[in-house]
């Protein structure tokens, strides 16, 4: 890539297109970019000595177009003004997907991929590789606990990235071992059906040229590959790589070299335990001893946002998850469900995307009636124009729970503060959107509930 002075960034708020501005400012590039609202992300950036604007305004953005690299989110509008003059206008323009592609080139690169579960394995594989002292670069699709980041900056050549399928993002990425969570339907928007989804995620492992680690069950063959494949599960001796459930959330991890006994992932949940299986399956691929991936799984402190205990007290817990999808949310339901069975469970879910809303309604209702008590909130737009007849009235009207609500977010604190519990209650925030900013006074009203 031809060297640029300045970067600037559209969408610089974004969970991908920030690790990419963190990395190129940490290079000693001049780095800017626009976003539409201030957000703690925006905030951490503008402390590191980026220069964020929030108006669509084409005076911020550099005036030497020769020395100026334009990155952009496909989650902007097509006719956003500043898009529109920097293409009208002779910079060199490309998406995110294609930046990091182009930061990959000739290193060795660990990459995840999946329709859900990539965000929590990539971290892991980036801990596993940290805490072992191999080190690595890693850009991810959340923010690290154990290092309040979504970017890790290594000299070496190992760059761990989180491949997303939106927008055929992954398929800039040509990775020497990649693992693939899963393949279900989503971003149908995008993809239009389920056979364009395989199609791509076949793709995405045709590119990766030493071992392709699989969820047992995923239609990946050698047709689709030259890599070696593998397979990881939860529980599945016909697996290569699996955890043996022990007793609590302690299991063995059983790989082709032999047996790690006695692990235990950081975070709680079995859906945690599959993570860290398929990310010590990239580490044992590639070679790391597997006493120190031992060690380090058990001390990953988990993601923002990713199965995030907020409160747990005297009866009350409360986790924060991004789960968008239905089998996200079905998996973080019971996950947390294997963890406390006796609990009333209360989930607080924003639907995100008029089209996922409309796509996948039923199964949505499906998942959302294993809770005891659902508080349903309006469909959060994103990027997308409402479509008539879609609101999330048409999963709320088949959900089965023992109790239902649907409501504005506006109103959700006062409902919460109004409820009567039972001492033995869980609750769970579930959605991509802006529903994280309601976490911090959520806590503080359940937190209070206890202190009565």
């Amino acid at each position: 890539m031809k060297t640029y002075s300045n970067i600037y960034f559209i969408g610089i708020g974004g969970i991908g297109m920030s690790a990419i501005a963190r990395y190129y400012n940490a290079k000693g590039y001049k780095v800017s970019g626009y976003d539409r609202t201030p957000s703690p992300l925006t905030k951490a950036l503008e402390s590191e000595g980026i220069e964020i604007h929030y108006e669509d305004d084409t005076a911020y953005i550099p005036k030497d177009t020769d020395n100026t690299l334009v990155v952009y989110t496909p989650a902007i509008p097509k006719n956003m003004g500043e898009l529109v003059f920097v293409q009208e206008n002779g910079y060199r323009v490309i998406k995110r997907s294609r930046m990091l592609g182009e930061i990959a080139q000739g290193q060795r690169c660990m990459a995840v991929a999946g329709t859900h579960g990539k965000t929590t394995t990539s971290t892991l594989v980036s801990h596993l590789f940290t805490d072992s002292g191999e080190g690595c670069s890693a850009f991810l699709g959340g923010i690290s606990k154990n290092y309040d980041s979504n970017l890790l900056i290594n000299e070496n050549n190992v760059i761990v990235a989180e491949a997303d399928e939106f927008d055929r993002s992954f398929l800039q990425l040509f990775p020497e071992i990649a693992v693939i969570t899963s393949m279900d339907p989503d971003h149908l928007d995008i993809y239009g059906d389920e056979a364009h989804i395989r199609e791509a995620f076949k793709a995405f492992a045709s590119q990766v040229s030493g071992t392709v680690i699989v969820k047992y069950g995923l239609d990946i063959t050698s047709e689709d590959t030259k890599a070696k494949i593998a397979t990881y599960a939860y529980d599945n001796p016909s697996a290569d790589f699996y955890a043996e459930p022990l007793e609590g959330e302690h299991f063995n991890l059983h790989y082709p070299g032999g047996v790690i006994e006695d692990c235990v992932v950081g975070i709680p949940g079995w859906v945690n335990i599959e993570n860290g299986t398929g990310a010590a399956a990239i580490a044992l691929t590639y070679g790391i001893d597997p006493l120190k991936i031992k060690k380090a799984l058990a001390s990953f402190s988990g993601v923002k946002r990713r199965f995030d205990k907020q409160l747990e007290k005297d009866g009350i817990i409360y986790i924060d998850d991004y789960a968008h999808h239905p089998n996200e949310i079905s998996a973080a339901i019971s996950s947390i469900k294997g963890r406390y069975p006796d609990h009333k469970f209360t989930a607080i879910f924003q639907p995100h995307l008029y089209t996922r809303t409309r796509d996948f309604a039923e199964e949505f209702a499906i998942a959302l009636s294993q809770v005891d008590r659902l508080i349903l909130l309006d469909i959060y737009p994103a990027r997308e124009e409402p479509i008539p007849g879609v609101t999330s009235e048409i999963i709320f009207k088949d959900v089965t729970a023992p109790e239902k609500n649907l409501m504005k977010k506006e109103e959700l604190i006062g409902f919460v503060e109004g409820l009567e519990l039972t001492g033995k209650d869980v609750f769970i925030t579930l959605g991509a959107g802006d529903i994280d900013r309601l976490t911090g006074p959520l806590a503080e009203i359940l937190k209070k509930k206890t202190d009565r």
